[in-house]
């Protein structure tokens, strides 16, 4: 093996027994599942397989080394590892996804310009292909690399191809061996069930599948009275089967025929929840129901964290995916073919059959909302509050914005470019458009220059962060329901919810300079006359700046947020002294915790958060989202494990997230509480070790935070002339079941409110 071959080896195998050892002590987060429980709607009553396609090749180029071996160390004890079985010119036997070899390997860089055409199943394809090279060749000479875009590039040609047996040297608890185009190597010569015949007699084979009838027929014989099940993997319902020239949706109507050679069937997971044009799921069909029926275990295929095809169902969390297929009430699948068998194996063993309530406070981190459940629905609205309570959130968030008849009311952005439709009214576009250097870079139409009643009439628009990019939308069903809420309306509906609230404010220091309002005033007039004055336990006001937080701590005994603004910061001990002066905690992003390199991997773990307790501050991070662009590469696509690192690991009090029912089903899952039996360990990251495989170019270290204390706000030039008008909104969307509706404010509080703010902004 060539010596830069051996040097990789030797970072894997070191990365290995770290993220091993960190498993093992994480006794705090061990769970038990019961395999054999009658609970489980499978065909042996046993918990659903897990089954590592290619092993992590969610992360690595699948079928090499490390992917099988951290799909291993991470997945349940009994996970299977799938081979996708290609032969050589030499009839051997390697295990490699696509037969075009070109698409996942540096084939072509090895031999240029020396590619094939071949028909394979009817298809003219032109690549490289096993059957022109020898397996000596290609195991000690072609390397892998990763078949999608959205995954790391940064392995591609590190790790040397695998044959089927090397899995039986990697401590494998289970081999599924894969064969998709056994006709087509019988037309050149080259016998599928000779080679799979002869390697069943030097390693166990837990599981075959093809694609063809024709090949399990074939070695049907030889397998009857051994323990290898045979499975007929099914491809598209219109593509055929080239061995017996039928197509799939016909062979899916006759299981009793598949029964005579096979012991279970492989399917597409649309085969039994289909997805709609709306990328909604539509009703699951009986094919669970039926392959059981006919005493076949029923697979399901295509799973993939990172995938673009997720059902908005499911909100961007995979592992609500999984639950469908396992824990759905009315059937399970026997197993789960994934890329990203430690997401599937956290599924099945921590959130299934988990009826466990929300478990008490003490303890466990905050779950703060990010304008609501804005991950679903449009932020900062009604229906985005209700949601956020229904998901388990403790509290909810109110960015205040101001208008320009000074009205409070929430809304994160004072842009109404960003989630209204304000661009496509003549009345506020190009006229209103300005520059504010001091809030944005970019140009904007700001609310305090469009009064409360215009802005309620607005169309909103959900803000997906990553659609322009990734095309991942959120909930389109529901893109512009729901409506803003003014300051006492919000306060109102918390009171009447009994849930505690964070009154975010920023920018206050520019909009007074820009638009003569004072939103500082303004909250702490709703604050008043809403009756929080008096509900100290139940108010967080955060701010990035000092004097906001000063004007609360003077006025108020509410708790008080500082909110770091740099995404890319270090935090001496001299400023956290200085932040103890205003705030009670902080509030800093995810990536001053563990910062990022370049190449989206984790570099380090910072010891800021420990340095903020040792002053007796409280510290929340965010923001958490679900969709795989957000997550580092070291969280395996699988926002959980991003939740559980900065839970267990770095021990943060606070977790501020556009999706709190993902936050909030991870502090109840199964594997956070007490078990005698030791089966399997949720995982956290260990922060740099990836990169031990894939070194990043040197980044330049970063800035220390700048001053913490700024001078006093600028003073009004005159009172706003307006009075604001406060009544609470109504919905204008049906109130959902389980949500809390909103009343409506008396004619005599919204003048007591106007009275208030002119008391405050002449305190």
């Amino acid at each position: 093996m060539p010596s830069g071959k051996m040097a990789v080896k030797g970072r894997l195998l070191q990365f290995v027994f770290v993220h091993v050892s960190v498993v093992l002590c994480l006794w705090s987060m061990q769970g038990t599942y019961a395999q054999g429980n009658s609970s489980w709607q499978t065909l042996s009553g046993k918990a659903p397989l897990v089954i590592a396609h290619g092993g992590l090749s969610g992360l690595f180029p699948d079928q090499t080394l490390p992917a099988y071996q951290i799909a291993i160390s991470t997945s349940l004890s009994n996970a299977v590892m799938f081979c996708d079985l290609q032969l050589t010119k030499d009839a051997q036997g390697i295990c490699r996804t696509d037969i075009n070899l070109e698409n996942t390997t540096t084939i072509s860089s090895f031999f240029p310009n020396q590619s094939s055409t071949y028909l394979v199943n009817g298809q003219k394809i032109t690549g490289y292909f096993a059957i022109d090279h020898t397996a000596d060749v290609l195991l000690n000479n072609i390397t892998a690399i990763q078949a999608i875009s959205s995954r790391p590039t940064v392995f591609d040609g590190s790790f040397l191809l695998l044959p089927p047996d090397a899995m039986a040297a990697i401590n494998v608890s289970s081999i599924w061996l894969n064969v998709q185009y056994s006709k087509f190597y019988d037309e050149h010569n080259l016998s599928m069930p000779s080679y799979v015949r002869s390697l069943s007699r030097n390693m166990i084979l837990d599981y075959v599948s093809s694609t063809e009838v024709g090949f399990l027929r074939a070695v049907a014989a030889n397998f009857r009275r051994s323990k290898t099940k045979l499975i007929l993997r099914f491809l598209d319902k219109e593509d055929t089967d080239p061995s017996i020239n039928q197509t799939y949706g016909s062979i899916l109507t006759n299981l009793t025929f598949v029964k005579t050679f096979a012991a279970g069937i492989l399917v597409p997971k649309s085969f039994i929840w289909p997805l709609g044009t709306d990328g909604y799921l539509q009703a699951p069909t009986s094919l669970v129901k039926d392959a059981h029926t006919s005493g076949l275990e029923i697979f399901a295929a295509d799973f993939g964290s990172d995938e673009y095809g997720l059902s908005h169902n499911y909100s961007y969390d995979p592992v609500k995916e999984y639950l469908q297929f396992v824990d759905n009430k009315n059937f399970a699948v026997d197993g789960i073919l994934t890329d990203f068998p430690v997401t599937a194996s956290e599924a099945i063993a921590c959130y299934a059959h988990n009826n466990v309530s929300r478990p008490s406070r003490t303890g466990n981190p905050l779950i703060i909302s990010h304008n609501g459940a804005s991950g679903d629905y449009v932020g900062s609205t009604d229906i985005a509050y209700q949601a956020a309570i229904r998901d388990g959130a403790d509290y909810i968030d109110c960015s205040v914005q101001i208008t320009k008849d000074g009205v409070p009311f929430c809304r994160e952005s004072p842009d109404l470019m960003v989630g209204t439709a304000v661009l496509s009214n003549s009345a506020y576009y190009p006229s209103l458009l300005k520059s504010i250097p001091d809030i944005q870079s970019d140009k904007g139409i700001f609310t305090f220059d469009i009064t409360w009643g215009d802005i309620q009439g607005l169309q909103k628009n959900i803000y997906s962060p990553f659609e322009e990019n990734y095309q991942l939308v959120r909930n389109p069903a529901e893109a512009s329901m729901g409506s803003y809420m003014n300051l006492t309306a919000f306060l109102q509906f918390a009171k009447e919810a009994n849930i505690s609230v964070l009154i975010n404010i920023e920018n206050a220091r520019a909009i007074i300079s820009s638009s003569n309002l004072d939103i500082t005033n303004a909250t702490l007039s709703a604050l008043k006359i809403s009756g929080y004055d008096n509900k100290t336990d139940r108010i967080m006001i955060q701010s990035d700046d000092s004097a906001v937080l000063l004007q609360f701590k003077q006025k108020t005994k509410f708790k008080l947020i500082y909110k770091v603004d740099e995404s890319n910061v270090i935090i001496s001990d001299s400023s956290i002294k200085e932040i103890k002066t205003l705030a009670d905690s902080v509030t800093i992003f995810r990536g001053v915790i563990f910062p990022s390199a370049s190449s989206f991997f984790l570099s380090n773990a910072t010891d800021v958060v420990r340095r903020m307790h040792s002053q007796n501050l409280s510290v929340f991070v965010h923001f958490l989202r679900n969709e795989f662009p957000a997550l580092a590469f070291d969280y395996f696509e699988d926002p959980t494990m991003e939740i559980s690192s900065f839970v267990e690991v770095a021990k943060v009090d606070g977790l501020i997230t556009d999706f709190p029912a993902t936050a909030s089903a991870y502090l109840k899952n199964a594997c956070r509480q007490s078990r005698t039996t030791i089966d399997y360990a949720m995982q956290i990251v260990d922060p740099g070790s990836l990169l031990t495989l894939a070194p990043a170019p040197a980044q330049a270290p970063a800035p220390a935070l700048g001053e913490v204390m700024e001078p006093p706000l600028p003073s009004l030039k005159v009172s706003p002339a307006s009075e604001p008008s406060t009544e609470p909104l109504s919905p204008t969307s049906p109130t959902k079941s389980g949500s809390v509706s909103l009343t409506r404010h008396s004619m005599f509080v919204s003048l007591l409110i106007g009275l208030f703010i002119l008391f405050f902004a002449s305190y």
